[in-house]
This record gives C-alpha cells, sequence and structure tokens, in this order.
C-alpha cells in the first residue's frame, strides 16, 4: 500500500499544468450534471478538447476517441437540452425499452469496433481495457444528452473500468477525477431517479 501511495504522489508531483486545467474543468462539468445546469457543456468541452491532448500523448486512443465523442455529444446535448422559447426543457425520465437496445447496442458494438481497430491500428498495449471503459462511456453520454437516468449507471461501469487503467497510463489527476466523478454519479443517479418519479 505504501508503494502504491509514493507512486500515487510522485505521479501527481509530475504532473503537468494541462492535467489540472482538464481536471478542474471536468470536476465543474460533473458537479454542474448533477446540478442538472446546462453550463456543464462549456466546462466539459474545455474539458475534452485538452484531454484529447493528453490522452493522445500517452495512447490512450480510444479514451481520446471517446472525448471527441464527448465533444460531439456534448454540442448535441448543449442544443437538446436548451429551452425553446416558450416550451419547457427535456425533463428527465427512464429510458424505454427502445431506447435500451440503442443503449447495448452502444455499448457492444462500441467495444468490438473499437477493440479491433486498437488492436489492428495502434499501438495500443490496452486495446480490451481501453475499448470497455470507451464504448460504455458512450453509452451513458447519449442518455445523458437523452437526460435518461440511467445515463448515471452506464458511466459509472466505465468509471470503475477507467480508474485503474487512468493510473496505469501515469494519469493520476485523471484517475482521482474518475473516484471523483464515481462518488459524483452515485448521487447523481438517485438524484436523477427522483426527478424522474416527480415527472410522471
Amino acid at each position: 500500500m505504501q508503494d502504491f501511495l509514493k507512486l500515487f504522489i510522485d505521479q501527481v508531483k509530475e504532473t503537468g499544468w494541462l492535467q489540472w486545467i482538464a481536471t478542474g474543468f471536468g470536476v465543474a462539468e460533473v458537479l454542474l450534471a448533477r446540478k442538472n445546469n446546462i453550463l456543464l457543456y462549456p466546462a466539459g468541452i474545455i474539458s475534452i478538447v485538452l484531454s484529447v491532448y493528453l490522452l493522445v500523448d500517452v495512447k490512450l486512443f480510444a479514451e481520446a476517441a471517446l472525448n471527441i465523442y464527448y465533444l460531439v455529444m456534448s454540442v448535441y446535448g448543449w442544443t437538446y437540452w436548451i429551452k425553446k422559447r416558450g416550451e419547457p426543457a427535456v425533463p428527465v425520465s427512464f429510458a424505454n425499452k427502445q431506447e435500451w437496445i440503442i443503449t447495448l447496442a452502444i455499448s457492444i458494438g462500441g467495444w468490438l469496433v473499437l477493440y479491433l481497430l486498437l488492436k489492428h491500428l495502434t499501438p495500443s498495449d490496452v486495446p480490451v481495457w481501453d475499448a470497455l471503459v470507451s464504448s460504455t462511456a458512450w453509452a451513458g453520454m447519449w442518455l445523458l444528452a437523452r437526460r435518461k437516468v440511467e445515463n448515471w449507471l452506464l458511466l459509472n461501469l466505465s468509471n470503475l473500468f477507467a480508474i485503474p487503467l487512468l493510473f496505469h497510463k501515469s494519469l493520476p489527476l485523471f484517475s482521482l477525477l474518475t473516484v471523483f466523478l464515481f462518488v459524483v454519479a452515485v448521487f447523481g443517479y438517485f438524484d436523477w431517479k427522483k426527478k424522474a418519479g416527480l415527472n410522471k
């Protein structure tokens, strides 16, 4: 345990300013998402752009692609969430059967495609792991953009696998951010579940 802690502290000491800034905006994004605040998207976009650069640098190509997907979904979500003149915001709700089918297709199909791409077209040393983290997060972001309660479940599945992966790749702040995201997502799930119950 002491070796792990020492390694973690050493990695934090060597962390560059870009990772600190990306992490700060990532924390802001999650806190804003939990509060159901649309400003989560601009905070997320800043974090995403910085993260893509850092992830490519450590050869986490699926994670970088995931962040590009996050960028697209952030723009989509921002547009989807914006109140139209005279219309209420889209309410938080539970995913229906069709949305679950799409979610599973994104998760499983995304994993297979990413794994094959990483295995055959990149120097990735963690193609299975990287593809799993990314494909489940893709599905979670799709659900988040549609304001579905279950987004928190998929994002936390991704977080669970991302924590050791990011640490393995010497990105300690991103790993720590992901632990934070995991905890916030647990509370976010229960908050959104309550809101969805009120919207019935």
